[in-house]
C-alpha cells in the first residue's frame, strides 16, 4: 500500500536507479525475462493508443464544440495560436542547441545494439493488433466529437463520456502502474549495454534546457500581451508568479484555477472575462506541455539519428495543439494524448514513447506552471480586444 501511494515521479526515479544498478550484474536469463515483460507491455500500449485517442479526444471536442459565443472563439483561437507558437519556438530552440549538447550521444534501442555483451531477446512474444491505426482514430474522434456537438446527441454524448471514464480508469489502473516496470526494464537493458552514463547525462541536459525554454516562452507571451495592452510585460508577469509557484507545487492546472483567477483579476482583467477565460484555458491551453513534448521529441530523434525537418514538425505541432484538449483530468494527460501523434507523425515506437513519458514526467510541474501562467496572458488579450467592441 505504501508503494502505491508514492508519487509517479518518485516511482520512475526508483525504477531508473534500480535498472541502472541491476543492469550491471543481472544475468542473461533475468534480462530476457524483463525483455519478455516489456514486449508484452509494448503490445498492450500499441493496442490501447487508438482507444485512448477515441475515448479522450471525442468527448473533449464535443464539450468545446457545444459552447458558443465570440468570446469562446477568440479564447480558443488565442489558446491554439499560443500552443502552436510554443511548439515551433521549441523546435527552433531545440534544433539550435541540442545538436551541440547531446549530438554525440547515440541512443539506439538496446535490443538492436548489444554488441554481443548480453542476450536480451524475449522468451516469447504475443501479438495484440490495435483495432485501428492512429490516424483513423484521430479522424474518427474529430468526426464524432463535432457531430455530437452539432446535433446535440445526448445518447452518444453519454456513451462517449462513459467510454472516457473507462479509458481513464484503464490508464490509472493499468498503464500508470506498469509504466515504472517498463522503464525499469528499459534502463536495465541500457545499463547492460554500457550506455547509461551518456543517456542520463543527456537527460539532465534536456531537462535544464527545457526549463530555460519555459522561462523564455513566458517572457515572449507576456511581451505580446504587454504590447497589445500597452503595459509593462514584466509587471504583468510578476503579478502571475503566485500562480506559477502554486502550479509547481500542485502540478495541476485545475487545482491552480483559484490562484490564477485571483492574480489575473489583479492584473486588471475584468472579473467576467477572467472567470470565463481562466477555467477554459485550463482545459485548452497547454503551451508548456507542447513545448516539453516537442523539445523531448527533437532531442530523442537527434540521439537516435532519426531524420526530421520543419514540415514534419509543423504538422506534428499543429496536430498536437488539437489533441491537447483531451489532456486535463487524465494522469499524465498531455503525454498520453500525444502518444498517437508521436506514433503517426514522427514514427515513434513504444520504447521511444516510454522515453518521452519518462522525460515528460521528470519535469511535469514546469510545464503545468508555464500553462497556467500563460493563461493570464491570454486573459489580458481577450479583455483588451473585448473592451474595444
Amino acid at each position: 500500500m505504501k508503494i502505491k501511494k508514492l508519487p509517479l515521479l518518485l516511482k520512475i526515479v526508483i525504477a531508473i536507479v534500480l535498472g541502472v544498478l541491476l543492469g550491471l550484474v543481472m544475468p542473461d536469463c533475468g534480462l530476457r525475462v524483463m525483455s519478455t515483460l516489456c514486449g508484452l507491455f509494448d503490445q498492450l500500449l500499441r493496442f490501447l493508443i487508438p482507444l485512448i485517442i477515441v475515448g479522450l479526444v471525442t468527448p473533449a471536442i464535443a464539450d468545446v464544440g457545444a459552447k458558443a459565443g465570440r468570446m469562446l472563439l477568440l479564447t480558443v483561437g488565442l489558446a491554439y495560436a499560443f500552443t502552436v507558437f510554443s511548439g515551433l519556438f521549441a523546435y527552433g530552440f531545440s534544433t539550435a542547441l541540442f545538436p551541440q549538447i547531446i549530438g554525440g550521444t547515440a541512443l539506439s534501442m538496446p535490443a538492436e545494439d548489444m554488441g554481443g555483451a548480453a542476450d536480451i531477446t524475449p522468451y516469447f512474444t504475443i501479438a495484440l493488433p490495435p483495432l485501428m491505426d492512429v490516424m483513423t482514430a484521430l479522424v474518427l474522434s474529430f468526426m464524432l466529437g463535432l457531430g455530437i456537438a452539432f446535433f446535440n446527441a445526448p445518447a452518444l454524448r453519454r456513451g462517449f463520456d462513459e467510454l472516457r471514464a473507462i479509458v481513464v480508469r484503464t490508464i490509472e489502473g493499468v498503464v500508470i502502474p506498469l509504466l515504472p516496470v517498463y522503464i525499469f526494464g528499459l534502463f536495465l537493458s541500457i545499463s547492460a549495454a554500457g550506455k547509461v552514463a551518456s543517456v542520463l547525462e543527456a537527460f539532465v541536459a534536456i531537462v535544464v534546457v527545457i526549463f530555460v525554454m519555459t522561462m523564455v516562452l513566458l517572457l515572449l507571451q507576456y511581451g505580446v500581451a504587454g504590447i497589445i495592452c500597452r503595459r509593462n510585460p514584466l509587471r504583468l508577469l510578476r503579478q502571475m508568479l503566485p500562480a506559477y509557484f502554486t502550479a509547481l507545487g500542485t502540478a495541476s492546472s485545475a487545482a491552480t484555477i483559484p490562484v490564477t483567477l485571483r492574480q489575473t483579476v489583479g492584473n486588471g482583467v475584468s472579473e467576467a472575462v477572467a472567470g470565463f477565460t481562466v477555467p477554459l484555458c485550463a482545459t485548452i491551453h497547454l503551451s508548456g506541455s507542447t513545448l516539453k513534448i516537442t523539445s523531448c521529441a527533437v532531442a530523442l530523434m537527434i540521439m537516435q539519428g532519426m531524420a526530421f525537418d520543419f514540415p514534419m514538425m509543423l504538422g506534428f505541432v499543429m496536430m498536437l495543439g488539437v489533441t491537447m484538449v483531451a489532456a486535463p483530468g487524465v494522469p499524465g494527460g498531455a503525454i498520453m494524448a500525444a502518444l498517437g501523434v508521436l506514433e503517426s507523425v514522427l514514427g515513434f515506437d513504444a520504447q521511444q514513447q516510454t522515453m518521452m513519458i519518462t522525460l515528460y514526467i521528470a519535469m511535469d510541474s514546469f510545464g503545468t506552471a508555464c500553462n497556467v501562467t500563460g493563461d493570464g496572458a491570454i486573459a489580458l488579450i481577450v479583455d483588451k480586444i473585448k473592451g474595444r467592441k
